[in-house]
C-alpha cells in the first residue's frame, strides 16, 4: 500500500528497470537512478489519472520505456537538437528520450490536459530541464524542430499534414514513427520511406510486431 496526495492505493506488480540496462548498458549513473524513478512514478499518477492500462503497468519497462528507446537504437540525436513528441501522451517516447539524451531539447504535445500534467510533474520530478510540455495542437505549433517522434498517435500521412510545417528542411531530418502490425497500406504512396523491425533491436516477444517508420522530409 503506499499514499500518494491523499489517496490509498496498491502497488501493482511492475516489471524491472533491469531490461533497459540489458540493452543500454552504457547509461550513467544518473540516467539509472532516473530511469529507476519512473516506475514508482507512473503507478503513482496512473492511480489518479489512468494513461495506462493496468495490464500495461505491469509490462511499464518493456512495453513503453524500452520501446520508446527503440529509437534510441535507430539514430542518435545530435546534441542541440530539438524534437517534437507528437501525442505524446503521458510522455512516451518524449520522456525515455530526454533521459537518454540530455543534450537534446524535447517538446512533448498533447491535446489532453490532464496527460500533459503527468508529463510536467514526472520531469520536475526526475530534473529534466530539457523537456518542454505544452497542452494544445500540434498543427498550431509556431516553431522549427529537427526531428518529429510519435508513439502510435496516427498515421503517417496525419503526422506529415501536421507536422510538415514544423521540421527544418535539412539533410536526414523527419518523422519517426513507432508503429506496429501490417503497415502496407498506410505508407503506400510514401516512396522515400525507410522501415526497420523493433526485432532486430529486442528480443522480447512483444517486438515481433512492432516497426520504426522513417520518412525524410528531403
Amino acid at each position: 500500500m503506499a499514499t500518494f496526495a491523499g489517496c490509498h492505493f496498491i502497488l501493482h506488480h511492475m516489471d524491472s528497470p533491469e531490461i533497459i540496462l540489458k540493452y543500454f548498458p552504457k547509461i550513467t549513473t544518473h540516467q539509472k537512478e532516473q530511469i529507476n524513478k519512473l516506475g514508482p512514478l507512473y503507478e503513482e499518477w496512473n492511480a489518479r489519472i489512468n494513461v495506462i492500462s493496468r495490464k500495461d503497468i505491469e509490462h511499464f519497462y518493456e512495453r513503453h520505456v524500452l520501446h520508446s528507446l527503440a529509437i534510441a537504437n535507430f539514430i542518435s540525436f545530435n546534441q542541440g537538437s530539438r524534437v517534437l513528441d507528437v501525442g505524446t501522451g503521458g510522455g512516451f517516447p518524449g520522456i525515455p528520450l530526454a533521459i537518454l539524451f540530455p543534450e537534446v531539447h524535447f517538446t512533448l504535445v498533447d491535446s489532453i490536459g490532464k496527460k500533459i500534467k503527468i508529463v510536467e510533474a514526472v520531469s520536475e520530478e526526475l530534473g529534466l530541464t530539457n523537456v518542454k510540455a505544452i497542452n494544445g495542437r500540434v498543427e498550431l505549433l509556431n516553431d522549427k524542430f529537427d526531428f518529429v517522434v510519435s508513439r502510435a498517435t496516427a498515421s503517417l500521412s496525419d503526422l506529415v499534414k501536421w507536422t510538415l510545417q514544423s521540421i527544418k528542411k535539412q539533410g536526414g531530418n523527419g518523422i519517426i514513427a513507432l508503429k506496429g502490425g501490417d503497415l502496407k497500406e498506410e505508407l503506400k504512396g510514401f516512396k522515400k520511406v525507410k522501415t526497420e523491425a523493433l526485432s532486430n533491436y529486442f528480443k522480447e516477444t512483444f517486438f515481433e510486431t512492432k516497426q520504426i517508420v522513417f520518412w525524410p522530409v528531403i
